[in-house]
């Protein structure tokens, strides 16, 4: 494989917890019908398709096909949808013969399809990336498939495609509220790639929001393309590309390019009678076995070092802390080669930020150093905070996961020294 994009294939990876992965064989591979772009897999319980045999339950996987031919003879119907199911828990996959199963009515940008079961009207609900917005297909047998609605042209961010998006309902304050994420490329709050999401209604046939503001999973530069597990039980929990496509083909890294973020559950939380999405680390991350080792009521003047308390590996390491009264702070991460990431909250124009300009490596695309921010949306004065940082990435949760940041990095050598700035 190449460290550059090419022709797309689906990886397989499994895990038991989300935390630790172990890489599988080759899911999907490319044929006549094009390259297998973005999708989802369901559990198709009640063998709906037909695909289940011998008592055995056929995951069956969704995808788009991206005909690299269509796109060369400038056609404008090179994206369709296909299908392939499995029946040992997704070893092995067969394509289904009657790709494709939703044909492009001539839409450039016709993919990412992201299946769920609506039980209410006992159908599959495909939502699907068209270009500036999203259009809700349905189907008895996720083999024949009837559009529903369209939603977003006029809503939300159109700074870029539409791209990626995801439906699923959450229980809030003992009712459902449905949940629609939409990645955006470019015109992400801090520019480049980046997540809106839509609260409101779901019908089996159209989407209603409550309003029409513009919110952001993550107000960072690296959270993308996310999307949910349909596995997870009661819980509902997405894991973003750590990337942005403003430099994600020319980041200074070998062999390998790009991660995921960390698991994150979601959740509905009310403030100042508006709900928002929030974010918070799973709980499955608490048994990393990093050390731990804790200071109450710590008063900085100027500032306080934590590098001898960051742990056997150096650059990695969570901080999770309590504010009774949030006044400006910065949390910097440092090195001896003078490379600094600043993480910090500034109490005049109520912003939280992430500092990036002298992180390292950074010529390496004109906008990369920059300091990004993120509005505070908690009205309380006092405030917590969960940092998880990498060697190569910052993942910020504030306010119990109301304001969540996540950037990448490239430091000259580790950032191993840790210390908080008042």
């Amino acid at each position: 494989g190449s460290t550059k994009w090419g022709p797309m294939h689906w990886g397989h990876a499994t895990s038991k917890d989300l935390v630790y992965w172990e890489e599988q064989s080759i899911a999907l591979y490319p044929d006549s019908l094009g390259y297998i772009f973005s999708g989802s897999a369901v559990v198709d319980i009640n063998n709906t398709s037909g695909f289940g045999k011998d008592g055995k339950t056929p995951l069956v996987a969704i995808f788009t096909y991206h005909n690299i031919k269509g796109e060369l003879a400038k056609r404008n119907d090179f994206q369709y949808q296909g299908i392939a199911y499995s029946l040992d828990e997704g070893k092995t996959w067969m394509k289904y013969e009657g790709n494709p199963v939703l044909n492009n009515p001539g839409i450039t940008d016709f993919r990412d399809p992201k299946v769920l079961w609506y039980e209410p009207q006992k159908k599959w609900i495909m939502t699907l990336a068209t270009k500036d917005c999203i259009t809700f297909y349905s189907s008895p047998d996720l083999k024949t498939w009837n559009r529903e609605s369209d939603f977003g042209k006029e809503l939300g961010a159109h700074g870029g495609v539409w791209e990626c998006p995801d439906l699923f309902p959450l229980d809030h304050n003992r009712k459902k509220v449905w949940v629609l994420l939409v990645s955006i490329n470019p015109g992400g709050p801090n520019g480049g790639s980046a997540t809106q999401y839509f609260l409101g209604n779901f019908d089996g046939k159209q989407f209603t929001p409550v309003d029409t503001a513009t919110r952001w999973i993550d107000y960072g530069t690296d959270n993308y393309a996310g999307v949910t597990f349909s596995n997870t039980g009661k819980r509902t929990i997405f894991m973003g590309w750590m990337s942005n496509w403003q430099y994600a083909q020319e980041v200074p890294t070998a062999n390998w390019r790009s991660a995921m973020t960390i698991p994150r559950d979601l959740e509905i939380k009310t403030v100042n009678n508006k709900e928002f999405l929030v974010s918070k680390p799973i709980k499955e991350l608490n048994k990393i076995g990093i050390s731990t080792k804790s200071i109450t009521k710590l008063k900085v003047n100027g500032s306080y070092d934590l590098s001898t308390m960051t742990g056997k590996e150096p650059g990695k390491f969570r901080v999770d802390f309590t504010v009774e009264s949030l006044n400006d702070f910065a949390i910097v991460l440092a090195n001896k080669a003078g490379d600094e990431l600043v993480v910090g909250y500034d109490k005049k124009s109520n912003e939280y930020y992430i500092d990036r300009t002298k992180s390292g490596k950074t010529d390496f695309e004109l906008g990369f150093a920059k300091v990004h921010r993120a509005h505070r949306l908690s009205t309380n004065k006092n405030s917590n905070f969960i940092l998880f940082a990498d060697v190569a990435s910052m993942e910020l949760f504030a306010d119990d996961g109301l304001t969540v940041m996540t950037d990448i990095f490239f430091p000259q050598e580790v950032l191993s020294k840790l210390y908080i700035k008042s």
